[in-house]
């Protein structure tokens, strides 16, 4: 096996630091940053990091936050700004050609602005103007449902609120946001099974935790503070097993910054104690094997499946008609490396099962979320402390917006309890969510867009066909801190309404308002900003929401949105009265320094399922579903090869098919792309292939190939990629990985995890043709361009 090149130091140390130091530099924030830096994830006056929702330690460190972090928040305290006088130097048709990482780096959005179709420009507008456009344009429309209401994760809990509020008073479930991108699965399952679609854990319980098992997650990149928790429980004696088809160099060893014995000495923390390198696609399969293994060996807790659990007989019967053929088939490890997990598991007595997008974005992502579950509930892990289900999500607070009601399909007890507080009926028909709002906007059903921040045609599959649709519209309307990719294909009103960053104060003629946010366990704490806003010209989330209502709706309401948007008080006191579990809403966030938590019925062992007991759930696909994709894959492009005439087909197409996923870089937090250096995988550029070094040897490649890559959709349609530069990494047989979301055109809208909709970001079958080195762009890194512009 040849060796492969890899990052040889610790995650985080002295590489981590620098690299946040040079990424407030770059940003033009050193400042401003370095202010925030010292005020993130702070109690009594400090602001909720905007990047991960991994949950703040009760413990007050002066210094909390991760590199990841950091270069969040010099993206939002930049003191570049893309006002007047950038639109007037850049017309709309050049900016589409502009990166996203220069889109990134193009400055703060600090003026309200329309686009000129005449002069392809976006043009300063009052934001009454702006206002009374957006309202004239969506009351005209012969349905509310023709118009579509996208929210990030960004987005505090009193914005969140309050735009549901508005879009419901509205008359539409319109209600798509992030979550339909990300973690679907988790809510959908875990409503399902454990009667809600959270985490049952709280970061207390990582301290005892005896056994950790991480499906499909890279901490290091995407939630680096997780890495500290990780260390601090492998060194209580937790083992640490990571499920992935990659093996994450950040994972090998931590050195924390807060240490000063660490970084004086070079000292580093050991995390993980053993790596599955799983196939991409086969988790359903791993988690099908340690399940057959333990019901076969009576090490499955009996009480609680008697007492607390339906549906384990049908389970227990599909598990038993799955053989070991098919279970090494379907994840590509053997059955003797899955016993010894499965004996892990047997004899620990407190396991925690965390998993991120890896395991969510598939096909079958229901299916493995369903798979962890089961796991659990056969060892009786829900309701014990130190042991429990731990999804992480991406953002900030996107579990918070779906706790606030923001949601699509919205449960009748939301929807009863804003009739009964608000006094005026709620659209009652399920809303788009973003698969099927991209594919209402493409098929022209839709007439109006509005995103309450995000980057939704970049980030969705099909971008380039939502890019297009976004043309044909009577309205789009972005509110947001930065400019992306999603705000650059204006329909016939194209407006951007630029509002307050997390990290800048909010004052209103009550005095300073906080905002609130739900971390990824279900604890609820203060969020406010210590900056000047970078221009007098911006409005707070809230404030534009309470003006877009006061416009639209008129005198058809009697909610006093106005009031509300100074007092951020009066907000929480709905809340208290509209969603469950926020009694004492105001009284509660200010009692402590970190908040409270949710109460979370699940972990006291209360279910709110239909069977009023923790359900074990049967999979809809074969767990050998990604091999037979592949295998029907590669018999018809044997039969494309055995049916040409031309030998240079036969050279290139004579290699298997491969499965491809999606990776971020350490670089990027998701659509946001910081730079070009992915640190702990050794590339300095976005355009990569990743194949094992094994596989480009026995193709008869070489590392630095051009390569391009093509995928036949759901309606036998071919797509392409590329050309990609060959590199290499430390991934499983039959895989590899191209960076998101550029990839994102491969994937197509009709290609989806069944009840959640979920697009399959990261299991999709791909045919890889070498190509000409010459055809790769030399102009890999375009901050040159962005410095001269």
């Amino acid at each position: 096996m040849r060796k492969i090149p890899i990052y040889s130091h610790p995650a985080a140390g002295w590489p981590a630091l620098i690299a946040s130091t040079r990424k407030l530099m770059d940003y033009k924030s050193f400042l401003r940053g370095s202010l925030s830096v010292l005020q993130s994830n702070q109690p009594n006056g400090g602001f909720d990091c905007p990047g991960c929702a991994w949950p703040d330690h009760k413990s007050h460190k002066t210094f909390d936050v991760c590199e990841t972090g950091i270069k969040v928040l010099a993206s939002e305290t930049m003191s570049v700004k893309a006002d007047a006088q950038f639109f007037a130097r850049h017309t709309v048709s050049q900016l589409q050609g502009w990166s996203g990482y220069e889109l990134e780096h193009s400055g703060r959005l600090s003026e309200p602005m329309r686009y000129d179709a005449k002069q392809d420009k976006y043009l300063p507008i009052a934001w009454d103007a702006a206002y009374k456009i957006i309202a004239e344009q969506l009351n005209k429309l012969a349905s509310p449902d023709e118009a579509l209401f996208y929210t990030s994760g960004r987005v505090t809990n009193e914005p969140a609120f309050l735009y549901q509020l508005f879009v419901r008073c509205y008359g539409t479930n319109n209600l798509p946001d992030c979550s339909n991108m990300c973690h679907e699965p988790t809510s959908v399952m875990l409503g399902k099974q454990l009667g809600v679609g959270k985490a049952t854990v709280m970061l207390e319980d990582f301290e005892q935790a005896k056994l950790i098992i991480m499906f499909g997650q890279n901490p290091a990149t995407n939630h680096p503070r997780m890495l500290e928790m990780l260390a601090h429980a492998h060194k209580l004696g937790c083992k640490i097993i990571s499920v992935n088809p990659m093996r994450e160099q950040g994972l090998s060893a931590f050195r924390n910054p807060q240490k000063p014995s660490h970084m004086a000495a070079g000292q580093s923390d050991a995390m993980v104690y053993d790596v599955v390198q799983i196939q991409i696609g086969g988790d359903a399969a791993l988690l099908t094997g340690l399940a057959k293994w333990l019901i076969d060996n009576d090490k499955i807790n009996d009480d609680f499946i008697t007492e607390h659990t339906s549906g384990y007989e049908p389970l227990k019967q599909w598990i038993g008609k799955q053989t070991w053929a098919d279970i090494e088939l379907g994840c590509g490890i053997e059955q003797a490396q899955i016993i010894a997990l499965a004996k892990q598991v047997a004899a620990s007595p407190k396991t925690i099962c965390t998993w991120g997008m890896g395991i969510t974005q598939h096909v079958q992502g229901d299916d493995n979320v369903a798979m962890i579950t089961n796991l659990l509930l056969l060892m009786g892990m829900i309701g014990v402390d130190g042991a429990g289900a731990s999804p992480v999500r991406g953002h900030s607070n996107v579990q918070g917006d779906r706790t606030m009601g923001v949601h699509e399909r919205p449960k009748q007890e939301l929807l009863d309890s804003l009739e009964r507080v608000f006094k005026r009926p709620m659209p009652q028909e399920d809303g788009f969510d973003v698969v099927g709002g991209a594919k209402a906007l493409i098929e022209g059903k839709l007439k109006a867009f509005v995103s309450m921040g995000g980057n939704y045609a970049v980030a969705a599959p099909d971008m380039s066909a939502i890019q297009q649709a976004l043309t044909t519209t009577d309205l789009n309307v972005f509110v947001g801190t930065k400019l992306n990719g999603t705000m650059l294909y204006p329909g016939a009103n194209n407006i951007i309404l630029p509002c307050i960053s997390r990290t800048e104060k909010i004052i209103t003629a009550k005095g300073e308002q906080f905002a609130t946010t739900e971390d990824s366990m279900c604890q609820v704490s203060r969020s406010q900003g210590n900056l000047k806003p970078i221009s007098k010209d911006i409005k707070s989330e809230v404030q534009i929401i309470a003006d877009l209502a006061t416009h639209v709706l008129g005198d058809d309401t009697d909610i006093p949105w106005q009031k509300m948007s100074q007092d951020f008080d009066i907000i929480r006191d709905y809340v208290a009265q509209a969603i469950e579990g926020f009694e004492d809403f105001n009284e509660r966030v200010r009692a402590a320094d970190r908040g409270f938590h949710l109460y979370h019925p699940a972990r006291h062992r209360v279910w709110n399922t239909d069977s009023g007991k923790a359900q074990f759930e049967v999979p809809k696909y074969p767990i050998t579903f990604v091999a037979r994709q592949m295998a029907e894959a590669s018999e018809d492009l044997q039969a494309e090869i055995d049916n040409s005439l031309d030998e240079s087909t036969v050279a290139t197409h004579s290699q298997k098919v491969w499965q491809l996923t999606s990776v971020r870089s350490h670089d990027q937090f998701n659509t946001m792309i910081f730079g070009y250096q992915d640190r702990y995988r050794q590339t300095e550029r976005r355009d990569v292939l990743f194949m094992h070094p094994d596989e480009i040897s026995r193709l008869g490649w070489q590392k630095g190939d051009a390569v391009i890559i093509s995928r036949q959709d759901s309606h036998e349609q071919m797509r392409t990629l590329g050309p990609l530069v060959l590199t290499e990494m430390d991934i499983a047989a039959n895989a590899v990985a191209a960076y998101y979301p550029e990839c994102n055109d491969l994937f197509d809208l009709d290609t989806h995890a069944p009840s959640s909709h979920i697009p399959a970001y990261k299991s999709s079958t791909v045919i890889v043709e070498r190509v000409s080195t010459e055809q790769v762009s030399q102009d890999h890194n375009p901050e040159s361009r962005l410095n001269s512009a």
